[in-house]
């Protein structure tokens, strides 16, 4: 079966870069930049910016953050080529960058370049030409907690990355962080995301541990092996790792984690083929984390409500770039819908008692 791997698209009008100045920076400390420079674009993320760069018969893949940023910590590539420069060398899904560039005068913003690695990312659709059985799908997410329970067991110490983030009161720390977050990116009254903050704010459990990690952890974030496709070959978009509880973690894999009994507005917000036959449910994927790790998850609950509020607050901050003009990608105009979606699946999973 030929399956095409994560496709790019011609650089979208007022992303482009400036190829000239960058290939003459890349010639001089990336030796395997030989050639002239051509651009394209991965063209899903919603956050920093991917493109893939061309040289000759090499690839690179360039990181930057989004035109118009307004908030500099949530987009500090710095920080992100560190991580991956010590991660990558114990945790081998993440790829392994080459440089950092920091001076804003070769595209006008800090930036890194990284391996490429070459596979296949599911997004909500199977692309065309791939079908899963249920023995597939069910083996690919008990994968997908196996790698992050992986993740989880890295002696971040040892990795150098013990200076990553502060764990001494992350779950507290998330809640009251996530809220605040949203009241900066607020467009429009939603009751349903007060409640859910408060209810959070009133049922937070005890801290569970110390872990790296990703803290944005989904199907369209890893690369699969297209000749094996329960086998991840790379853990993408790693700008928001930082130390913390891995149960947080978990939580936001979850919260991305859409069931075929699920509200049909939650189904159509998915981005990921979570709903295929055999896929395992959210309570399989949190007995498959207690499983690989030996560690106990005494408040799913938490963690899910957890996972949506916090989902549903970055796509508001996403909306929120539109709607104060700060981007013009039409892709992030109805947003503000997806993130209402979001906050009434937390309601619901409370009210319920279940996730």
């Amino acid at each position: 079966m030929n399956i095409e791997c994560d496709q790019t698209t011609a650089v979208r009008p007022g992303e482009e870069l400036d190829l000239a100045r960058l290939e003459g920076y890349l010639r001089e400390r990336l030796p395997e930049c030989a050639g002239p420079l051509a651009a394209l674009q991965f063209p899903h993320g919603h956050s920093n910016l991917t493109y893939l760069l061309r040289a000759g018969a090499s690839e690179f893949v360039l990181r930057r953050p989004p035109f118009g940023n307004q908030v500099q910590t949530a987009h500090d590539m710095g920080r992100e080529y560190r991580v991956l420069a010590k991660l990558s060398a114990v945790f081998p899904e993440a790829p392994r960058p080459y440089l950092f560039c920091d001076d804003s005068g070769v595209l006008g913003a800090p930036f890194y370049v990284m391996e490429r690695r070459r596979g296949l990312i599911l997004r909500k659709s199977l692309p065309p030409g791939l079908s899963l059985t249920p023995e597939t799908a069910g083996r690919l997410g008990q994968s997908l907690i196996e790698t992050l329970a992986r993740l989880h067991a890295v002696d971040y110490q040892a990795a150098g990355l013990a200076d990553l983030g502060k764990p001494a009161g992350y779950v507290a720390r998330q809640v009251t962080g996530w809220i605040k977050r949203y009241e900066g990116a607020r467009t429009d009254d939603v009751k349903s995301m007060e409640r859910v903050a408060q209810w959070l704010t009133e049922h937070l459990p005890a801290e569970s541990g110390v872990a790296v990690i990703h803290n944005d952890y989904k199907y369209d974030n890893v690369v699969l092996d297209p000749a094996k496709m329960t086998r991840i070959v790379a853990v993408l978009d790693w700008e928001m790792a930082t130390l913390g509880d891995p149960l947080m973690d978990l939580g936001t894999t979850l919260g991305y984690w859409v069931e075929g009994g699920d509200p049909q507005p939650l189904q159509q917000a998915a981005i990921g083929p979570t709903m295929l036959r055999g896929s395992p449910t959210r309570r399989e994927l949190v007995e498959c984390y207690e499983r690989a790790t030996g560690r106990d998850v005494p408040q799913p609950l938490f963690y899910y409500a957890f996972g949506l509020f916090k989902i549903a607050v970055i796509i508001q901050q996403i909306y929120a770039r539109l709607v104060r003009g700060h981007t013009r990608d039409p892709r992030f105009a109805r947003m503000n819908e997806i993130a209402l979606v979001m906050s009434h699946q937390a309601e619901r999973a409370i009210a319920g008692g279940v996730i």
